[in-house]
């Protein structure tokens, strides 16, 4: 039986990714839209937030495609308002603030859900289970990618909560930590900040493990979302943004549902048992590159 949503922010990745989402599910059906510039056409649109709430009783659950820095204003009047939430990923501007999230969401019973869409990649789950009880020896992150094409005139990625190429960059984080049989931590990084921007644009970070990452924004042409993990003599390689996975030369077989599809189908198990998944090792290693990082001072930036 589907479920009522609440889809708040309606900007590019909303339309291009959660409107589908839902309309595919089995367990959901778009009930209500707020945001100031977008709508869904058919479906309830509002400007008010807290007169959605008001109005919309019937509405439990609310997915928040905010930009980072509203997303706890938001998120903690629907947890007062007794909602189940959904955070678009990264799940907030601090993590002092997800985790006060999580301790209101746990004293109201309702679910909150911290999203991390590329470990849904198809890709993703094939690689955790090999890896699992192996020694991960090395690993190398590419994650280069068009700021111009996936974020165009969106100014808010480099004012300060906006993360900047982190952005992207902690999708490949997501991956990092759950495929990893253990944890690592970050030892040195590189930031390079436009000199009229306040967040970096490009990255390199080394971590524990020998494990490495070089993130850009400025990557012309073709597209890099890669990840190479060594155990010993196994080599797994997560290309196409996890979406495929190549264990020793040979691709293994990936999961069914795409990356947004399955977000909204564990968010419909979340709440049928009235459990929580928030975990911000992802952000925790971007907090660590943004404390530790050496800052180096780089061209202007335009969209």
């Amino acid at each position: 039986m589907e479920q009522p949503i609440c889809l708040v922010g309606i900007g590019k990745i909303a339309v291009d990714q959660h409107v589908p989402a839902i309309a595919a599910s089995p367990d959901w059906t778009l009930a209500a839209t707020v945001s100031r510039a977008g709508s869904v056409e058919g479906v309830s649109s509002y400007m008010d937030f807290d007169l959605m709430l008001a109005e919309r009783e019937d509405i439990r659950v609310v997915s928040l495609c905010l930009p980072p820095v509203p997303r706890f204003d938001y998120a903690s009047r629907a947890i007062a308002a007794g909602r189940h939430v959904m955070l678009e990923k990264p799940p907030g501007a601090t993590l002092a603030e997800v985790q006060a999230l999580e301790a209101m969401a746990k004293t109201a019973c309702v679910s909150l859900f911290a999203t991390w869409h590329s470990r849904m990649a198809k890709g993703v789950a094939a690689a955790k289970a090999f890896l699992a009880g192996k020694v991960v020896t090395e690993a190398q992150i590419m994650w280069k990618e068009d700021v111009r094409r996936w974020h165009p005139d969106q100014e808010w990625v480099f004012e300060p909560g906006g993360m900047g190429v982190f952005d992207p960059g902690i999708n490949a984080l997501s991956i990092l930590t759950e495929v990893l049989p253990a944890p690592v931590h970050l030892t040195s990084a590189i930031l390079k900040f436009p000199e009229n921007r306040q967040t970096p644009i490009a990255a390199d970070l080394v971590f524990s493990g020998g494990v490495k990452a070089e993130f850009d924004w400025l990557k012309q042409g073709e597209q890099l979302w890669e990840i190479t993990i060594c155990a010993g003599d196994d080599e797994v390689r997560l290309i196409e943004g996890g979406n495929r996975c190549v264990i020793n030369g040979v691709e293994a077989a990936g999961t069914v549902l795409e990356e947004y599809p399955a977000l909204y189908d564990r968010m419909a198990t979340l709440v049928k048992t009235g459990a929580s998944d928030v975990d911000l090792a992802p952000m925790v290693h971007v907090a660590d590159a943004l404390t530790l990082g050496r800052r180096e001072i780089i061209a202007p930036f335009a969209f």
